[in-house]
Parts: C-alpha cells; sequence; structure tokens
C-alpha cells in the first residue's frame, strides 16, 4: 500500500480526530447553565463568556436549562452531539450530590461526561430574612427551636449542597423542626424567595447572595469559608460560631458530553485555564465571593469529581436527603 492510500484510510476511519486538529472550532459553542439566571452558576458561566469567545475566536451562547437541581441541564448536555460544542458548567450539587438523591436520573455523570477542568470555588453563607430575629446562628437555632414547625428554610433543591449544610446542622443541633421549601431553578429563585419573605433561612453560595446582603434585604450570620471573606469582614465563619465541620465550597467546572476527541478536551482545558487566570475575569469573581480555581488537567478533574461523588453521596445518605 502506498503511503498516500494509508493517510486515506487513516482519515476515513478518525474524522472526528480530523476535525479537532483542523478547525474546531468553527462555529458558535453553547454552555449550558443548569440552573436559572440569578444564581452562582449563571453568574460564573456570564463572567467567563467574553473572554473564552475571544480565545476560541467563536460566539459563546449561554443556555439555561433549569429544573430538578440541575438533572435537566445535565441531561439535555449529556445527550448532545459529543463534539465540543456543547459544554456543561456543573457545580458540587448536579454532579456529584444528585446521583445519590434522584433514585431514577437517566444519566450516569461518572459514565456519561468527560470533565475538563474546575473552574471556581464559592464559599457559602447562612442567610435570613431581616424580620428574623437573630445576628448569630446560635440565635438563629434558638429562635428556631423556640418556634417548632413555624419556619422554612429554602434551598436551590432537594440534592444541592445548600440544602445539605443545612440538613447537616440540623443534625448537630437536633431539635430544629423546620419546613424544607426547594426552589426550581438553582440559587437564584431561592434567594429571591427568601427576599420576599416566603422563607426564613437558607445556606447560599455568596455570589447567589451578596447583592441582597450588601443592600440590607438579607442578613448574612456565618460564611462556610475557612476563614473570614475580605467581601464580608464582619461576617464570622461557621467554625467561629462554633461549628467545626461547617466549612465547605461549592465548585463549578466544565464538563463535556462523553466521547468528545481528546483533542478538543485538551484544547478547551488550555483556553479554560487561560480564562479562569485572565486578571479581569478573577477580580470580578472575587467582587461576587468567587475564587477562580483550575484542576491540574482533565485527568486530575475527573478524579475530582468520583471522590467528590463518593463523599457527598454519603453526606447525602447519613442526612436522609431525599429528592422533594
Amino acid at each position: 500500500m502506498t503511503r498516500k492510500f494509508l493517510a486515506w484510510v487513516a482519515l476515513a476511519l478518525c474524522p472526528a480526530l480530523s476535525l479537532a486538529q483542523s478547525s474546531y472550532p468553527n462555529r458558535s459553542i453553547r454552555i449550558i447553565v443548569p440552573f436559572a439566571p440569578g444564581g452562582a452558576s449563571d453568574f460564573v458561566g456570564r463572567i467567563m463568556q467574553p473572554r473564552l469567545a475571544e480565545l476560541l475566536g467563536q460566539q459563546i451562547v449561554i443556555e439555561n436549562r433549569g429544573g430538578a437541581n440541575g438533572s435537566i441541564g445535565m441531561e439535555a448536555a449529556a445527550k448532545s452531539a459529543p463534539d465540543g460544542y456543547t459544554l456543561v458548567l456543573g457545580n458540587v450539587g448536579c454532579v456529584a450530590i444528585n446521583p445519590t438523591v434522584y433514585a431514577n436520573l437517566s444519566i450516569n455523570n461518572l459514565r456519561d461526561f468527560v470533565p475538563v477542568t474546575q473552574v471556581v470555588d464559592v464559599p457559602g453563607v447562612l442567610i435570613v430574612h431581616p424580620s428574623v430575629p437573630a445576628n448569630s446562628v446560635k440565635e438563629l437555632i434558638a429562635y428556631v427551636k423556640a418556634n417548632p414547625g413555624k419556619l422554612n428554610y429554602a434551598s436551590p433543591g432537594s440534592g444541592s449542597q445548600n440544602r445539605l449544610e443545612m440538613e447537616i446542622l440540623r443534625t448537630v443541633e437536633g431539635g430544629m423542626d423546620m419546613v424544607h421549601v426547594p426552589y426550581k431553578g438553582g440559587a437564584g429563585p431561592a434567594v429571591t424567595g427568601l427576599v420576599a419573605g416566603e422563607t426564613q433561612m437558607m445556606f447560599s453560595t455568596v455570589s447567589s447572595a451578596m447583592g441582597n446582603i450588601n443592600g440590607g434585604r438579607l442578613k448574612a450570620l456565618a460564611v462556610t469559608s475557612g476563614k473570614r471573606l475580605e467581601q464580608l469582614p464582619n461576617v464570622p465563619t461557621m467554625r467561629e460560631s462554633g461549628y467545626p465541620d461547617g466549612a465547605s465550597g461549592s465548585w463549578q467546572g466544565v464538563l463535556v458530553p462523553a466521547g468528545t476527541p481528546r483533542e478538543i478536551v485538551d484544547r478547551l482545558y488550555a483556553v479554560l485555564v487561560q480564562t479562569m487566570r485572565t486578571p479581569d475575569v478573577i477580580e470580578r469573581l472575587a467582587k461576587g465571593g468567587a475564587e477562580a480555581v483550575t484542576s491540574a488537567s482533565p485527568k486530575a478533574f475527573t478524579e475530582f469529581v468520583a471522590t467528590e461523588t463518593q463523599r457527598w453521596g454519603k453526606v447525602a445518605k447519613e442526612s436522609g436527603a431525599v429528592a422533594d
């Protein structure tokens, strides 16, 4: 066989590889944000959008697909063509927690996606409606216990990390008789409901709550980060409030459908890392309470996702959290 013929055979057998090497991307790319506008994922996605579009030389379209704590958007992404033109910005809830909380998911996140890289870590904050007469975690717990069954707490969904953080606090304290009110679409609608007085308290990502905290529409009692935040210097940590196990962060990362060519995954990884290292992106994220964090490699992020799925799955089972 001639060398030319062998080259033709290789090209015929590997069209995706040829595409990845020669012309990707040659049209617009969509990023599915599996939550409604206004939440932490939407906030991060729209900050990433301009720089990522610049680096790839193509339009980036944000598509919000909220519902079932991100499961609807994740399913849409998993069933998309594995060609690099559909990305999903998943978080710890829809990627690592949902598989335990939702019994009938049609997808398997560890099988149906290729993780590309983590992009941010977002600390949480315990917030209450201004009508709640509590200015610390301990005062809030005392108020809840004095009013059994009368108070509601919000969450972005049954399988959200924010819901599990509240369940952990209830388990530690005992006697916190409250009603869970899950909101469809993510943290944005849940925080809006809290501001409106439909609920009295919740754990939220800082980026979803910062504007309302600064505007006096919500009170922040404690943050879940390991140390106080520069943006909220007067708000203590959960550890300072007497809860040594109350530190946690809500990570977000980019994934693509399983079967996406390795060359495209590597290309996306490179531009995402470059995006998250852009000073303007870092600054804008920080103002909203998010920290730009990237993985050492797609393989490292894949291992991280597997570990987090096991970790939060255990927490979900122990807390008894189920889909409402």
